[in-house]
């Protein structure tokens, strides 16, 4: 007897064939028969007229902490989520000596906008080693989640305070070799790294593994190729601002030494930048000339996101930028009402990713402090600007300064025309890009990427129609799963474990952005419900019905080597 049955649905299944009209039979973790099913089952669903998908594969998200203390990994979960890649960009949790514990906790509020309340607060910090870490997890997560070791982490177990200070010494190269080695064998998916200058910790030092040489880099890049079903994720300088050829070669070598894919972080596309896009991707074609594969992972939909002059987010990360923003309230004014230095701001964000943030008149006013600011809310800037009768940052300045700088801005899209989104499908067709880069679990009160498996298909199905269902769905789970080597995942095939989301093609979508304060502490995050989610199941068992947590917690650690395969890049 089968344990579900999900009865003439239309499949999609992932591989890109076409949609058929099938049943799908589940018989604990697996699905054991897709076609005409006639055994019977404990529990049947109907699905007729309902899409039936493999679970959708998150390539890049920040879970690491939030997973303690909410196993469903909402709200990706409610989208369709069934599997997560977190240690992502340098920072894991793990390895951890207990003295360094706030360390931790203080750099990844910084640098990843994780509140430090819900960190002190949802979170016990028991484990030393990685695989302590990941045995914590067992038993108590709704989807599967494998984490990359961050190289911050590494560094700080073996160098301590002067991780940020210094390269290693020999030994202390010997020694992180040694911590890397233990931290794969127990399950880390590979290495992650960061030498982004966005970058800095608690302290507002630079983050340990920017203080690494390259060769230390690329011997911990060696020591991957050592262990089955690894791999590599990256983030440079240039990831923002345009790779140098340092960058382009390091990014090569770092796979090509490692025989291993690198995946990095984020790939932004619009029409009529052709030679910065082809520029981004030359770490792909470096890569590939020396035996490498270097992918770079891109965003389907606009992310919600808001802004603030007052508190850390990504206008601070604008080069520049920074030193002005953290100035205090009235040298900040000072320095914002000059036209010289609102000038000078925009030069130097233009050809980076944040240049469309760094149009004062292309924002949207969120929740305000002052009582005499909440007429403005929901209104756009320029709109104010004319009614104020002054320029849209003198307008933008006003309101924000009034506000102590608190004032909520939401950027509206750039890049939105049917040029802009021709660009970007002409580009998920290349190898050398991924779907994906949600950051789902970090920015929680700024930013909202978790939704775009709905938003996608949404859009899809009911908007521009820029790829077919059957390619869209590909995109979110067998491409990343393959490139991640989870056997058994991304296709909806006899065999394969269950995980099946099951979508209603006439509502699937995300709702909006919302602001609550539900986190441990009573932290603030961005979240949103989906629509259209009738059922997902996550190796045989169902998590979430009609859009809700409803379930157990039957996610699995994918530890390296043991539920992933070896992706060469030869």
């Amino acid at each position: 007897m089968l344990d579900y049955l999900i009865k003439g649905g239309t499949v999609v299944d992932g591989t890109g064939a076409p949609s058929r009209q099938a049943d799908v039979g589940i018989r604990g973790e697996r699905i054991v028969a897709v076609g005409k099913v006639d055994e019977s089952a404990r529990q049947t669903l109907d699905a007729a007229g309902l899409i039936v998908a493999p679970g959708f594969v998150d390539p890049h998200t920040h879970y690491d902490a939030q997973l303690y203390w909410d196993g469903y990994a909402t709200p990706s979960s409610v989208h369709g989520v069934t599997s997560v890649i977190g240690g992502n960009c340098g920072f894991t949790l793990a390895p951890l000596k207990a003295a360094d514990a706030d360390y931790t906790r203080r750099m990844m509020a910084k640098v990843e906008g994780m509140p430090l309340e819900a960190l002190e607060n949802g979170v016990k910090w028991s484990w030393e080693t990685f695989g302590e870490y990941l045995d914590g997890l067992d038993g108590r997560i709704a989807v599967n989640a494998g984490f990359l070791v961050g190289h911050c982490a590494l560094r700080r177990y073996v160098l301590g305070a002067e991780a940020t200070e210094r390269t290693s010494t020999p030994a202390e190269e010997d020694a992180l070799v040694e911590l890397l080695r233990q931290c794969l064998a127990a399950g880390g998916l590979g290495l992650s790294t960061t030498r982004s200058s966005t970058h800095n910790d608690g302290d507002n030092n630079p983050v340990p593994s920017r203080a690494a040489s390259e060769e230390e880099l690329l011997r911990l890049c060696r020591v991957v190729s050592e262990y089955p079903g690894t791999t590599l994720e990256a983030i440079v300088e240039g990831c923002l601002k345009g790779f140098s050829d340092q960058e382009i070669e390091l990014m090569a070598q770092m796979s090509a030494q490692a025989n291993r894919p690198l995946n990095w972080n984020v790939l932004t596309i619009s029409a009529g930048q052709e030679e910065r896009i082809a520029h981004q991707l030359l770490p792909s074609s470096r890569a590939r000339e020396i035996g490498g594969r270097v992918v770079a992972l891109t965003m389907p939909i606009f992310a919600d996101n808001n802004m603030s002059l007052g508190t850390f987010c990504a206008l601070w990360l604008i080069p520049g930028w920074h030193d002005i923003l953290s100035l205090p309230k009235a040298e900040k004014t000072a320095k914002l009402r000059d036209p010289a230095v609102r000038e000078e701001m925009v030069r130097a964000a233009k050809g980076t990713a944040f240049e469309r943030l760094a149009d004062f008149s292309n924002y949207r006013i969120g929740d305000t402090i002052s009582p005499g600011n909440k007429r403005y809310e929901g209104r756009l800037i320029p709109e104010i600007a004319a009614e104020m009768g002054v320029d849209p940052a003198d307008a933008l300045i006003t309101i924000t300064s009034a506000d102590d700088y608190r004032t909520v801005l939401w950027p509206l899209p750039v890049g939105d025309s049917a040029a802009d989104w021709a660009a970007r499908r002409d580009l998920w067709t290349k190898e050398d890009v991924l779907i994906g880069g949600s950051d789902a679990g970090a920015h929680l009160d700024r930013m909202l990427g978790s939704p775009y498996p709905t938003r996608f298909l949404a859009d899809t199905l009911r908007g521009r129609r820029l790829v077919s269902l059957e390619r869209a769905v590909q995109l979110m789970t067998d491409v990343p799963a393959r490139l991640f080597g989870l056997t058994g995942r991304g296709q909806l095939e006899e065999g394969s474990f269950a995980d099946v989301a099951v979508l209603d093609p006439d509502t699937v979508d995300s709702g909006p952005a919302r602001r609550v304060y539900d986190l441990p502490g009573d932290s603030l995050r961005l979240t949103s419900e989906s629509t259209g989610v009738e059922r997902v199941f996550v190796n045989g068992q169902p998590t979430i019905v009609n859009g809700l947590p409803d379930g157990g917690l039957p996610g699995r650690v994918l530890r390296s080597g043991r539920e992933t395969e070896t992706v060469s890049t030869r």
